[in-house]
């Protein structure tokens, strides 16, 4: 892991210089304070995992996750399975201290725009400036309007209800002017009829694709959620489908079929394919705008200890295999499947961003706005939604990953967090992401049942 404060180290090698100086001097003397002036101020470390001491752990957990610090794990990095024990350490979801708010570096500002929902997921703009949210449990769509003065919705109703665990939504065809809105059941994929400014379903839903491996909500694999997007042409819909298990050999588990995968069908749900395999849960999926390519946030397996494997973000190749369940980053293959179809070893791809393991990554969108400084635009921003399977929490925030060209270095930033008190109690799980109409961050937090929004209030470059 790399963990880095300049404003954006891996475009401004001065910086790096200055970072570099600073490591050598804190292999010497074992302690190191340095402040960047520039878009954002810090300070390099490295988190223990046991104390929060500086330089005795590559990885991290919620204390280290300081807004505006970066951390980049490479395939080097990983530990050898049950390095150390698999431990069942999920949330007890606390309210939210009055002293309590979400974090961001700084020039940044976090203000609560809606409260009250129950269960919101996965949230996405309408080309008209809608904010469509799926609240899962009680299985309907919500529409948010407007942000007043005091930053907050200025309207909200249910656009439509009735639906199965919905999470994916989009809207389609590509463009200023939809004329359906689609939203992914856990078992299937249905749409509406939608025009610019409706608040509410205009007609009965229309099947597109009638049947998905759906359900099974087990602890520790059974993914539910299923996600949706278009490429930039529409002429085709991408499905993310998570695995039913956490590690089971699929070659002996009918009920992984279709599961683990990304799935391609047309807009009107025929020619339904296997786009891309071996990708245990792509929660989020979203399409770059700039170049076209498909990409992915996905939870990687458990069970394997506190480290291992990463979670991660990458752009998904046509016909790729990711390694589960037999492997994970690259050629190294799960202890629980020893031997087991060799001749997939070398046609692994290793993701692009490497996360912290058991972070439960899961919507993704592509920052395309103008309200953040310049050097976000064309970058991606993904929900944490925090670790269940890891002693320390991880996770439970939401992260940038800077992107030059639509290509990503590896490393990412500790973008929006303080979702944990300090004694180690979750009060907020973010999980969708949304670039608003004026350029602001929008986050859902199934924790708190609430909708912050992220806007810049320092000076643009």
């Amino acid at each position: 892991m790399e963990s880095t404060m300049q404003g954006r180290s891996q475009r401004d090698r001065s910086y790096r210089a200055v970072i570099a100086t600073a490591f050598g001097l804190l292999l010497t003397i074992g302690y190191l304070a340095v402040t960047v002036s520039a878009c954002r101020t810090g300070e390099a470390n490295r988190i223990d995992e046991t104390n929060g001491a500086p330089g005795a752990s590559v990885f991290t957990d919620y204390r280290g996750e300081k807004p505006g610090t970066f951390q980049k794990i490479t395939p080097r990095d990983l530990p050898p399975p049950y390095a150390s024990e698999s431990v069942d350490n999920g949330p007890k979801l606390a309210p939210r201290p009055a002293d309590a708010w979400p974090q961001v570096p700084p020039g940044f500002k976090v203000e609560q725009y809606a409260t009250g929902l129950d269960n919101p997921r996965e949230i996405r703009t309408a080309p008209n400036g809608d904010l469509f949210v799926a609240e899962s449990e009680p299985g309907r769509v919500k529409v948010f309007r407007g942000i007043g003065k005091d930053g907050k919705a200025q309207s909200g109703q249910v656009f439509v209800g009735g639906l199965t665990l919905p999470f994916g939504i989009a809207f389609y065809p590509p463009g200023p002017d939809p004329k359906y809105v689609y939203v992914a059941n856990t078992d299937s994929v249905v749409r509406f009829p939608y025009e610019n400014g409706d608040l509410k379903a205009r007609a009965p839903q229309q099947v597109i694709v009638p049947s998905l491996p759906g359900f099974g909500r087990l602890r520790g694999g059974g993914h539910w959620t299923r996600d949706l997007a278009f490429s930039l042409d529409g002429k085709k819909l991408y499905i993310s489908v998570g695995s039913r298990s956490n590690g089971d050999d699929t070659d002996r588990n009918p009920v992984e079929y279709h599961r683990a995968n990304i799935l391609e069908a047309n807009p009107d749900g025929a020619g339904l394919r296997v786009y891309a395999w071996g990708i245990r849960n792509p929660v989020g999926i979203a399409v770059d705008s700039q170049t076209g390519e498909l990409w992915a946030s996905v939870n990687e397996r458990d069970q394997l200890g506190d480290n291992l494997p990463p979670d991660y973000i990458t752009h998904v190749q046509e016909g790729g295999f990711y390694g589960w369940p037999w492997y994970y980053i690259g050629a190294n293959q799960d202890p629980r499947h020893k031997g087991k179809h060799p001749e997939l070893k070398s046609k692994v791809i290793v993701p692009d961003v490497l996360l912290e393991p058991h972070n439960a990554s899961l919507e993704m969108v592509f920052y395309q706005g103008d309200q953040f400084p310049k050097e976000y635009r064309g970058d991606i921003f993904a929900a944490e939604h925090g670790s269940w399977n890891k002693a320390v929490r991880t996770g439970y925030e939401v992260v940038g990953v800077p992107l030059k060209n639509g290509r990503a270095t590896g490393e990412y930033e500790h973008f929006v967090s303080g979702f944990v008190t300090a004694d180690g109690h979750a009060w907020g799980r973010p999980v969708g992401v949304t670039v608003a109409k004026d350029g602001s961050l929008m986050v859902t937090d199934d924790g708190s049942n609430s909708i912050w929004r992220v806007r810049y209030v320092g000076s643009l470059r």
